[in-house]
Formats: structure tokens, C-alpha cells, sequence
């Protein structure tokens, strides 16, 4: 079964972007130090592509869309410290595309370094042109119009949605699905949880579909960055239901599958909090392994915490999928306490 997703994904292109298989490292240190399971990590921090992030993987099969369809503009949106624009923007330039950003500044007076230190400083090194619009901007319409412009000016844009979160990018998760469980099976354990952060959809989305279609009983849990829980949720639940259709398995995913635990939002997506503060500075100094601020730092924090209510007592070894986003604590340079 473990080769059903390989064989399942061979009939959509694909372009290589990213270093796989990540690494799957054990935690020993985080794990004495929290005294509960034993904690791995999913190194998806590694992808290799502009510092590397969960969205290179998708990106691998939505770029290959953009080549297959003729298209010489990526046009994609995402927030001002956005890992997926990053990573597209260097996709962009590794195939030879142009790129066109819309960056939605969620981020209420954001600091100096917010608004040209990090993710955004290094869309600015790849070359995008970016063009900033006010939070709660309709994007998905922007986009459009910035797709008309572009074929007015004879151009041919492809539209990638923000987290590159749909069927197609949701594939990249459905074969890290399968290589995650070769992984575990080689290191010689299983997976009683598997936890993520989400956001966009398409990471737990993807990979709730890959570990259904692999008949993989594993729990997954999405820790919440921006959406109330039944809002996060459904989405997941709408996109995974979508992804199996597309890859011809529907109906393997339940709603029960679904699982978002938002209680560590704080005040706002981008929004600093101080457990996300003790997770980022935990890890570093008991691993040498960074987080970043917005995604993965959140869901560690929100793992964390769980493991000392005693939540994942009946667990053995939990997986953490690290996301990736380190380039985005330059940008909180201010805001962080060390």
C-alpha cells in the first residue's frame, strides 16, 4: 500500500523543487524536558527551496500545472510575511516565470522590520513584483484582475491560490503521507499522532487524504494559526473531500478525520504570543532546531502544551511536521523576547 500514492500521482505533472525525503529526527532533549512521549520532528523545514518550507512540495505540482498550461506569470497572494509567496517567488525564478505578489497586510502597524526584513525581503532578492492591498481585500477578485491585465498586455498567467492550498497543491502532502510512513516503518515505530500546524488547508488536508488512501488509522491534529475551530475545520474537511475526488478516492475521508485545535491563535494570525515565545526559544535551546513565528511556532506551542495536560498520555510517539519559516523572525525582531 505504500506505493498506492506513488502510482495514484504519477498521472499529474510534477516538476522536482524540493529535497526529499526531509529528515525524521528524533527529539530526545524536548522529549525529557516535557516528560511524555517521545517527540520526532518531520523536517519539512528542509525542502531546500529559498530556506525551504512545507510549500515547496506543493508547489511541485502546481508550477508543473503552470508549465503544462503554457503560462509565462505566476500571479499568487498571501500576507506581507508570507513562507508560500517566498517559495513561489524562487519556484518562479528556478522555471524562468515571472511572478506577480498580492500581499494583504493582515498585520495592524506592523514594525520596520515586519514591513522589509524577512519572507518579504527575500520576494524583493527573487524579483516578484509586489503589489499590497489592505486586510479583508477581496484577493481572490484582485487576482483576476491582475490575471486580465496580464493577458492584455499578452501575457498568460496562472493563479495559485494563497498556501497553494488547493486539489492540486493538496498532492504534495498526499505523497509526503507515504513517505512519512516508510520513514516511521524504517526507524522501527509507529505514529500514534501526527501534528501539524494549519492554516490555508492544503498541509492537513493533503496528508489526512494520503495517510486514508494508504489505510492508515493515524490521528492527525492541525493546530490552529488564524481561523476559529468549526471555520478551520470545514475547510480542511471541504478541501480533503475535494483532493480524494481528484485523485480518484472518494469518500475515504470522514469528518470525524478532521481535527483543529485553535485555542493558540492568541489575538490574530501573525500575532506573537508568549507560549509561541517559550516554544521557539524550547526548541532552539534544547534541539538547535528554529521555528518560525507565525505557523510553527504556534502549533509547537500548542503541542506542548497538550503533552503537559496530559492529553497525549496514551502515546508512544508523536510526529511534529515542522513547516518551516524561520526567514519570518527577522521580521519580529521587535516583538520577540530572547
Amino acid at each position: 500500500m505504500l506505493k498506492f500514492c506513488d502510482r495514484v500521482l504519477e498521472k499529474f505533472p510534477r516538476v522536482s523543487l524540493a529535497h526529499l525525503p526531509t529528515p525524521l529526527e528524533h527529539l530526545p532533549n524536548l522529549s525529557k524536558l516535557l516528560g511524555g512521549p517521545q517527540i520526532w520532528v518531520k523536517r519539512d523545514d528542509c525542502t531546500g527551496l529559498a530556506s525551504g518550507g512545507n510549500k515547496t512540495r506543493k508547489l511541485e505540482f502546481s508550477m508543473a500545472a503552470a508549465l503544462a498550461e503554457g503560462a509565462d506569470t505566476i500571479v499568487t497572494v498571501g500576507a506581507v510575511q508570507s513562507n508560500h509567496v517566498r517559495q513561489t517567488a524562487a519556484a518562479a525564478c528556478k522555471l524562468g516565470l515571472a511572478c506577480e505578489v498580492l500581499l494583504e497586510r493582515r498585520v495592524r502597524e506592523p514594525s520596520e522590520p515586519y514591513a522589509n526584513s524577512g519572507n518579504i525581503l527575500l520576494d524583493r532578492i527573487f524579483g516578484a513584483h509586489l503589489r499590497e492591498y489592505p486586510a479583508d481585500t477581496d484577493l481572490v477578485a484582485a487576482m483576476d484582475e491582475v490575471a486580465t491585465e496580464i493577458r492584455a498586455a499578452g501575457g498568460r498567467p496562472y493563479l495559485i491560490p494563497v498556501g497553494a492550498s488547493n486539489v492540486i497543491g493538496a498532492l504534495g502532502y498526499v505523497s509526503c503521507a507515504s513517505e512519512l510512513l516508510e520513514q516511521a516503518h524504517a526507524s522501527g515505530f509507529r505514529i500514534d499522532h501526527l501534528v501539524t500546524a494549519t492554516g490555508s488547508a492544503g498541509t492537513q488536508a493533503g496528508l489526512i487524504v494520503g495517510l486514508r488512501a494508504l489505510q492508515s488509522a493515524t490521528p492527525l491534529l492541525g493546530i490552529g494559526v488564524s481561523s476559529p475551530q468549526l471555520a478551520q475545520e470545514e475547510k480542511v474537511y471541504a478541501l480533503a473531500m475535494a483532493t480524494a475526488e481528484y485523485i480518484g478516492r472518494p469518500g475515504i475521508v470522514a469528518r470525524k478525520d478532521i481535527i483543529a485545535n485553535c485555542n493558540y491563535v492568541g489575538s490574530g494570525y501573525g500575532v506573537p504570543t508568549e507560549a509561541m515565545n517559550e516554544a521557539v526559544l524550547l526548541l532552539a535551546r534544547s534541539e538547535g532546531l528554529l521555528l518560525d513565528p507565525v505557523y510553527s511556532g504556534k502549533a509547537l506551542a500548542g503541542l506542548i502544551d497538550l503533552v503537559r495536560k496530559g492529553e497525549f498520555d496514551h502515546a508512544s510517539n508523536i510526529v511534529f511536521l515542522h513547516t518551516g519559516g524561520s526567514a519570518a523572525l527577522f521580521a519580529y525582531v521587535d516583538q520577540l523576547r530572547t
